[in-house]
């Protein structure tokens, strides 16, 4: 085969490649322009000041709102992130600057890439048999435990990532200034990669705002405003799931609300991730 006939085989294979690509990105983007637009077309309808301020109805009466479901889920989200959060980074921070090579951060590894590809359901399980079972009631704690474990992957690798990407020389320096490996660690080697750190916090976020099967079996739901954690709790994607399987049209419409508020949220978290992340690592 000379060069010309080598060219125009290579050539027809780009074409064949980047025409099948094309396709495939075509599909995708349908795909997901049609269930926005389905979305948007209902969520928007629901959209009432209502809706942020009665709480969620009984069976058959007409109006309500989900508040209750709304104020738990932010309760839920905000203590899962309180506990994620620093045990991700630490946990990243041990496995990029003391075990780097160690069996304890192999299993470590191992162990989070194992939580990263688990179904929620299954962590859900896990929470309901050692924190609800045992107790005897659900409650928000449980609720934030399940999401905490599918945050803490998240953050913690993340933040190991992001951590190798900080020159070596900026350590080299901090140490021979005579700074200990812990300060190094989280006064230079985390404050240079805080932007990318935040990234993965915002990501783990995202992630555990939609997640419905864990808060089915630890948070259940609760009809009424409530702020005790220690009891049964609205959250909005059992509200949601509850809802749109409902044979009330009213239930259905607010199900579409929630629906677009949680949409709202992820798509608003995710474009402050990207807008941080275009920061990478300040040296």
């Amino acid at each position: 085969m000379n060069s010309s006939d080598l060219y125009l085989s290579r050539k027809r294979s780009n074409i064949v490649g980047l025409t099948l690509s094309m396709l495939a990105m075509t599909v995708g983007l349908v795909a997901l322009v049609w269930i926005l637009f389905v979305l948007l077309s209902n969520g928007f309808d629901a959209l009432q000041l209502s809706l942020f301020t009665k709480d969620t109805p009984a069976p058959g009466s007409e109006g309500g709102g989900l508040r209750n479901a709304i104020v738990g889920s932010l309760m839920i989200v905000s203590l899962s992130v309180l506990v994620s959060t620093p045990v991700g980074i630490l946990a990243g921070i041990y496995l990029t600057e003391y075990g780097d090579s160690s069996k304890t951060a192999e299993l470590t590894r191992f162990v989070t890439d194992i939580m990263l590809s688990a179904p929620s359901i299954v962590l859900g399980l896990f929470v309901y048999a050692v924190a609800v079972a045992t107790v005897g009631n659900f409650s928000g704690y449980a609720g934030s435990m399940a999401l905490s474990l599918i945050a803490i992957p998240v953050v913690m690798r993340t933040t190991e990532n992001i951590l190798r990407l900080v020159p070596g020389s900026l350590r080299e320096a901090a140490f021979a200034l005579g700074a200990p490996r812990w300060k190094v660690s989280v006064m230079v080697t985390l404050r240079a990669a805080k932007s990318g750190v935040m990234t993965g916090i915002l990501l783990a976020i995202a992630r555990i705002s939609g997640e419905t099967a864990p808060l089915l079996f630890t948070a259940l739901n609760n009809q009424f405003f409530s702020t005790n954690m220690s009891a049964p709790m609205a959250n909005l994607p059992v509200v949601i799931f509850q809802f749109a399987m409902s044979p009330y049209e009213n239930w259905i419409h607010l199900a579409w609300g929630g629906a677009l508020i949680i949409t709202l949220a992820v798509l608003f978290l995710n474009i402050i991730a990207r807008v941080m992340f275009r920061e990478k690592v300040k040296v």
